[in-house]
């Protein structure tokens, strides 16, 4: 019996790329892989849903099953996670010298629904106080060429949403000075962000956090949560008629995510070894810091559906059980 043959679209990162060269095939499935940055293949699958599997923004995600939208399912693989938070930068001559000082300011984002800024008004807010409201915000993205074209976003009540011109950008205005700050920041080439100055290095530009790793430090041992960023979506369509689907996607990516975790473990105990790393290294080495699955992700899970419904990107708190095919709701 023939392989089932199904598209798929994805970024380019370690966690996915043993699938991207093929070192790890899905059971009776044949994949055709196209890579693209995540900005743009998020926007793409939700305006045109050209692919039967796709990475895909949680925010959106979670946006689009509050509105009833049943093109997709989705998996627990969730092959990107950052501290989002302690990204921003913000400009030197505009007394912002902590989170808090941000009341009241103009700041930039790529795109307000995404889910890097998600995490971070959600930070913002139950970390330091600085609510939604409190800011008045400029998005890059056009509508034509942004996730909230695809999903209908409004500005949530009382949050005050201007749209960059298209002869401008974040960039621009930081340097400018028309941008007090921005909790984003992106540069990489795509579709459909429109950034390029690299403000890092520019004397009037500064990091939100004197030290953002030791920021992303405190929020992890306060919080316990790592920020899930992408998830995996199939096609409805696709899983109605082969629902062993689901599963045999779930197992390659994570024997994808596997292989690459153990190379890297082999490594650090080279490197303890060697002396180059302190002793506690090998034992931490043991914890996963990207499981997949809803088990070990529900905390992450039902935060981020929290924050969503708290923000006003979707009118309730969405339930993990709309979000993931139901024969993956045990791993």
């Amino acid at each position: 019996m023939a392989n089932l043959k199904l598209t798929l679209i994805c970024s380019d990162n370690d966690r996915t790329r043993p699938i991207i060269d093929g070192q790890v095939r899905p059971d009776a499935i044949d994949l055709e892989i196209t890579v693209a940055h995540p900005s743009e293949m998020f926007w793409r699958q939700l305006s045109k849903s050209e692919f039967d599997i796709s990475e895909m923004s949680m925010s959106s995600y979670l946006i689009i099953t509050a509105q009833n939208d049943q093109r997709f399912v989705g998996l627990p693989v969730f092959t990107s996670r950052r501290f989002f938070h302690t990204g921003g930068l913000a400009r030197t001559d505009r007394g912002i010298d902590k989170p808090e000082d941000l009341k009241g300011k103009k700041v930039g984002v790529p795109e307000y629904q995404q889910t890097a800024a998600l995490w971070s008004r959600g930070a913002l807010e139950h970390e330091f106080g600085v609510k939604p409201k409190d800011v008045e915000w400029w998005m890059e993205r056009t509508e034509d060429r942004s996730h909230g074209g695809a999903t209908g976003f409004k500005a949530p009540p009382g949050v005050t949403i201007n749209f960059i011109p298209a002869e401008k950008n974040i960039g621009t205005m930081m340097a400018s000075g028309e941008l007090d700050a921005t909790i984003l920041y992106i540069t990489d080439p795509n579709a459909v962000d429109r950034s390029t100055i690299d403000l890092r290095n520019d004397p009037k530009v500064k990091t939100l956090f004197p030290d953002p790793r030791a920021e992303g430090v405190r929020y992890y041992k306060k919080t316990g949560i790592y920020p899930i960023n992408h998830g995996v979506v199939v096609k409805r369509s696709v899983l109605e008629q082969h629902p062993w689907v689901a599963i045999n996607l779930y197992k390659a990516f994570a024997e994808a995510r596997d292989r690459v975790a153990a190379r890297t473990r082999e490594l650090t105990g080279v490197y303890f070894d060697l002396g180059l790393l302190p002793p506690a290294s090998r034992s931490e080495m043991t914890m996963d810091p990207y499981p997949y699955g809803v088990k070990d992700n529900r905390k992450i899970l039902e935060t981020i559906a929290e924050y969503s419904h708290e923000q006003g990107l979707t009118p309730r708190v969405v339930k993990l059980e709309e979000v993931f095919a139901p024969s993956t709701m045990e791993l």
